[in-house]
């Protein structure tokens, strides 16, 4: 059975295009290629509550077992909390955009098509696997399993020569550059965060 043709706007079509995209990606870059899209269809409803996963997880679990430092375990106040889960989701959802935007400025060096509303298909939908990995740092012990995310790496290799119409033999070499920038972003707003909520949460009993 082919996958799913569009996630829709209901529950169900979500999960099958995440189930889709994580078990057989090529089959389900070739529909996402094929697909009618804009970026508003992109991002609502999939990007808008997939990329929620793992900042809304932090914060429920910071609230309920605490977060830990130098073996020092604390509850950040929950406004300082939920500042930074929400300053965070932004972020993340800007970033989606960003990447999409070196994606598809990168497009003609590695051989493949220019075309801004694929990029973004790339970007949104190979961070699936990194977007669902978020749900571990519900649990401290478990942020560890989180690793899983890095699964967006083969999603994005995947999906780069199908929906960029990249040779297969520069695939590799545009994917690294994509995942560069995209660590890079990450380490921004991990700095961005922390710099902007860490007042709040020092504000945290030890």
């Amino acid at each position: 059975m082919p996958p799913t043709r569009s996630p829709g706007p209901d529950v169900q079509g979500i999960i099958q295009r995440a189930k889709d995209i994580l078990v057989k990606p090529r089959e389900a870059w070739a529909v996402i290629d094929t697909e009618p899209a804009t970026t508003q269809s992109i991002y609502v409803p999939y990007v808008l509550i997939l990329a929620a996963i793992g900042p809304l997880a932090e914060l429920i679990g910071g609230q309920v077992f605490g977060d830990s430092f130098l073996n020092i375990t604390y509850r950040p106040p929950i406004g300082g909390a939920i500042a930074s889960a929400v300053l965070s989701y932004a972020l993340t959802l800007a970033s989606v955009y960003v990447v999409a935007l070196v994606i598809d400025g990168l497009a003609p060096t590695f051989g493949g098509q220019k075309n801004p509303v694929q990029a973004l298909k790339v970007s949104a939908y190979s961070a699936t696997a990194s977007w669902l990995a978020g749900i571990f740092s519900l649990i401290p012990a478990l942020e560890i399993l989180g690793i899983v995310g890095l699964y967006s790496l083969y999603l994005i290799y995947v999906g780069l020569p199908i929906v960029m119409k990249a040779p297969q033999e520069k695939a590799l070499a545009y994917t690294a550059v994509v995942v560069l920038v995209a660590v890079a972003l990450f380490i921004v707003i991990g700095i961005i965060v922390a710099g902007l909520t860490a007042p709040s949460l020092m504000g945290a009993s030890l």
